[in-house]
């Protein structure tokens, strides 16, 4: 759901789970909001108009995110404004620069937002979605990043900011390049997240999964991945898997037998969402639900004939995987301060 921003009043002060993407005009910022979180086609991103006022939107998958997008015109400093607040409430500053356009203005206005965001609230995360890349050659795009890196460390550098963090991502929302750097800054502002990888490693280690995935399946963002580095075609294959195993599943309405309703009544019991499948080079892709619109995906890749037997482990070892996330979900909502006396 969206809401238009007219005041200062709706930003909530004590969400820290609050992005908010900034950048100039035209730099594509609605596109990004549109494409990652309302799965808009890229194509149908050229007719959106510029943005003209402040929007927020929600999304809740393991943390509730709010999203808001400021214009690239307003003046975030003039006295009407609450900029103070504003920058306090925020976990991530995401700064968008067309890399395609003369980037200059965009450092130097980069510069001087996080000049004020970073004395207003030392913990926020910097991050720049270097935009566009689609349209350069691979020199190029590495040229163009190393450039944007050096100019941004130069001008926080005069204005005493070496030792502010940030980091920058080659983005286009024409593949899933856009995915990739929106699931590495979600996961920054999930507290239980060293948590969740631990858990992941584990799942692999006892299951012969070669790399696992937690999806929020609306957004194709993965918000925990095991401790292996992610290669970005095995990410592609598995956000595509999710987009496939969703239209199988609202495709075909399954008529519940008699059995598979509960004894005393005839409500349908709720399908659970699962999908395995083999592909041409005999991986295993397995697609199982989770909570709050999580799937974890996996990748498997049985030795011989023992097909059968990684899924019957595979079945069982995220079952327990499951309960932990659930055991997970209601100690980080009833003591989000004492999250550290879960163990394994």
């Amino acid at each position: 759901m969206s809401t238009t921003m007219e005041t200062n009043e709706n930003i909530e002060s004590d969400s820290k789970a609050m992005v908010l993407l900034m950048g100039l005009r035209r730099c594509g910022k609605s596109s990004i909001c549109k494409v990652v979180f309302h799965n808009m086609q890229p194509l149908d991103t050229l007719y959106l108009e510029s943005t003209s006022s402040p929007s927020l939107e929600h999304f809740s998958t393991l943390i509730d995110l709010a999203v808001m997008e400021l214009p690239g015109q307003l003046n975030y400093f003039e006295p009407s404004y609450d900029s103070e607040r504003l920058f306090r409430s925020v976990g991530a500053l995401v700064y968008v620069i067309d890399s395609q356009d003369e980037y200059m203005n965009a450092i130097t206005n980069l510069a001087m937002i996080i000049d004020y965001a970073y004395k207003v609230n030392p913990e926020i995360n910097i991050e720049v979605l270097i935009h566009k890349v689609d349209g350069l050659s691979e020199d190029f795009k590495v040229d163009a990043q190393r450039d944007i890196m050096q100019r941004t460390g130069e001008e926080l550098l005069e204005l005493g900011l070496d030792g502010v963090q940030v980091s920058f991502y080659l983005t286009s929302i024409f593949d899933h390049s856009i995915y990739e750097a929106f699931s590495r800054i979600v996961q920054k502002l999930i507290p239980e997240i060293s948590y969740l990888e631990n858990m992941l490693d584990n799942l692999i280690q006892h299951s012969k999964i070669e790399k696992a995935f937690l999806f929020d399946v609306n957004s194709k963002i993965y918000v925990s991945t095991d401790s292996n580095p992610v290669d970005i075609q095995t990410y592609e294959v598995c956000a595509e898997f999710v987009d496939v195993t969703l239209d199988l599943f609202d495709l075909y309405k399954e008529t519940l037998t008699e059995n598979e309703k509960g004894r005393n009544d005839n409500k349908p019991v709720a399908r659970e969402l699962k999908n395995v499948s083999e592909l041409g080079n005999g991986v295993i892709l397995y697609l199982r639900q989770m909570i709050r619109g999580l799937a974890l995906v996996a990748l498997i890749r049985p030795k011989g004939s023992d097909i059968e037997s990684c899924l019957t482990i595979a079945d069982y070892n995220i079952d327990i995987f499951k309960k932990g996330l659930e055991d997970i979900w209601s100690h980080s909502k009833i003591e989000p301060d004492k999250f550290n006396t879960i163990q394994n």
